[in-house]
């Protein structure tokens, strides 16, 4: 009887400690993590008029959201506007999808910034090259990203002038605008003063194409600065502008790039006037991801910030004509070259 009763209690130790175990199992499993993943920050682009391959501004504006795809792993999309009455549609829908930042690119959709994000005051939006205070609403979500063209304009003038001055007679360069627009007009004011500056009796010629694709167009009017002594053409129309720079290609004489490094096009191109549209594009949406995002103002990027500046100059520029413009860069960043126009005369 003892050695029976010995079992049954040993027999009951076990089934404790099973019992135990059991406990100890089922409480593991209540407390694992079953918290879902956070959803993906949604940002939408609507495009200007020249499409993603203009090789410019667009294209910009589409690797900067690319970009953060990859390093802040948010979710793009991009809506292309075959004309202006796309403007509003594209960015309704997206505000209706409940994108989290809707970015307009370019000036011709300020309009439609302004009306889209007075209609939906919980989503966020960002719009280039266009002045928040200038909106017709004022809409308090709405940021506006703006560059000193003028800045890097004035670059572009003063090396085109510097390297003009070293061709025989007279000293003539050559500015194609799209469409008279500020952002277009701030980098051709800076090229005309940069260029007087470096060369004061220089003749500087304008003209503008209204149009931000045709090439032709482009190509027509800097055929004729050129036929006119033009020995340096700046292109500021977009793909349009691609025209103008076939134009100095052909014509055996300089072309200046604008918006994006446009120094693949050949040995023709001096250098190129960047405009850093990615760069504002990726901290815009990565301030909406942190928590930074604040609407109701502008986002200004210059030289110092390193939003805008030239891109690769041709080697065949004399290493002098290169010192000279790091040290105006300089004074620029430094202040102390003093307000640079930003009006075409």
């Amino acid at each position: 009887m003892k050695r029976l009763a010995s079992l049954l209690a040993l027999l009951a130790a076990v089934l404790a400690l099973g019992a135990c175990g059991g406990d100890d199992e089922a409480a593991t499993t209540t407390t694992t993590d079953t918290t879902a993943a956070a959803p993906k920050l949604k940002v939408g682009l609507v495009t200007d008029l020249g499409q993603l391959n203009d090789r410019g501004f667009n294209q910009l504006a589409y690797e900067g959201l690319q970009r953060a795809e990859r390093e802040l792993g948010i979710k793009g999309r991009v809506l292309q506007s075959a004309s202006a009455a796309d403007y509003i549609p594209n960015m309704t829908r997206l505000a209706r999808e409940k994108y989290d930042l809707i970015i307009g690119v370019g000036f011709a959709q300020g309009d439609a910034v302004d009306t889209v994000a007075t209609k939906f005051p919980d989503r966020n939006f960002a719009i280039i090259d266009v002045d928040q205070s200038g909106l017709k609403h004022k809409p308090a979500n709405v940021v506006g990203l703006i560059f000193k063209e003028q800045e890097v304009g004035y670059l572009a003038g003063y090396l085109a002038a510097l390297e003009e001055k070293r061709r025989a007679g007279p000293d003539v360069i050559g500015s194609v605008g799209g469409f008279k627009e500020p952002p277009v007009d701030r980098f051709i004011a800076g090229y005309q003063a940069g260029a007087r500056k470096a060369d004061p009796g220089i003749k500087v010629l304008n003209g503008y194409s209204s149009d931000w694709d045709d090439q032709a167009k482009c190509k027509e009017l800097a055929l004729n600065q050129i036929g006119r002594g033009a020995g340096v053409v700046f292109q500021v129309a977009g793909g349009c502008g691609l025209g103008a720079l076939d134009a100095a290609r052909q014509e055996k004489v300089w072309g200046i790039g604008v918006d994006a490094d446009q120094s693949f096009l050949g040995p023709h191109v001096l250098t190129s006037a960047q405009k850093k549209v990615d760069a504002a594009v990726f901290a815009t949406i990565q301030s909406v991801q942190d928590g930074s995002f604040e609407g109701g103002r502008n986002a200004v990027f210059g030289l110092k910030e390193k939003g805008v500046g030239l891109g690769k100059i041709s080697k065949k520029t004399p290493a002098e004509d290169v010192k000279a413009v790091e040290t105006v860069t300089d004074e620029i960043v430094n202040g102390e070259l003093g307000e640079i126009p930003t009006t075409v005369g």
